[in-house]
């Protein structure tokens, strides 16, 4: 009779194995930092997707927001501290254009009645100011009538305490070359004066009508006045 021996119960140590990370197929785990609880339930296995349509909604609409509330329309015309948009309104309009005329309520310059040019910083730089005192001078090109008008930021007319906030070619004091001066001031100021007040913001427009602002190579920006900053309380 054969004997055979017992083996002693000893803990065999498994072999350890190296964990290789295929780039081919390690993307089909889930992600390490998103918690197991979005990959036991079938309907939230699409956290991921969820997530990465959420942001998308977000970063969209927020920045159609910003274009349309607080964009400026493309084509501009620069002349100084003035710009204009003379597409706007027109059939060569951009969309984004068109799109914050309608949202804001504007209405623009047709292209057969002239242009609008908007300033809303002085000549060195700096934000306009309701309560500080400017001085537009110089010349308008050839035009058959222009206005000047004080706005605030979301461009509406200032609330004045003349009663007015705008000045026209046709009640302007010009010398002998057809320069002008005017002065603009929350109080009373000789001469061509240009009432501002309130505290939210300040933009000056000047609207210049049936002006030839076309030349043959295309769009021209004429020579605007200088708005020059005089004093600030």
């Amino acid at each position: 009779m054969t004997h055979t021996p017992h083996m002693p119960l000893v803990a065999v140590r498994e072999p350890e194995t190296t964990q290789i990370f295929d780039g081919e197929t390690s993307w089909q785990k889930p992600w390490p930092h998103i918690s197991p609880l979005l990959f036991k339930a079938p309907f939230f296995s699409f956290g991921p997707f969820l997530f990465s349509i959420m942001i998308a909604l977000i970063v969209g609409i927020g920045s159609a927001y910003l274009s349309l509330n607080r964009g400026s329309p493309f084509s501009a015309l620069e002349s100084g501290v003035w710009v204009a948009h003379p597409h706007a309104g027109t059939i060569d309009s951009d969309p984004y254009s068109t799109a914050i005329f309608a949202r804001t309520g504007r209405v623009p310059l047709g292209s057969g009645e002239g242009i609008a040019f908007y300033a809303a910083f002085d000549d060195s730089g700096r934000a306009l100011d309701p309560q500080c005192n400017y001085r537009i001078a110089g010349k308008v090109p050839s035009t058959r009538l222009w206005t000047i008008t004080a706005l605030n930021n979301a461009l509406e007319l200032l609330a004045t305490d003349a009663g007015r906030a705008s000045l026209h070619s046709h009640g302007i004091l010009t010398d002998h070359t057809g320069a002008f001066a005017i002065q603009v001031s929350p109080e009373a100021r000789p001469g061509n004066w240009l009432p501002t007040g309130g505290s939210n913001g300040l933009v000056f427009a000047m609207r210049l009508y049936d002006i030839p602002y076309t030349t043959g190579a295309g769009l021209s920006a004429p020579v605007m006045p200088a708005v020059e900053l005089v004093s600030c309380k």
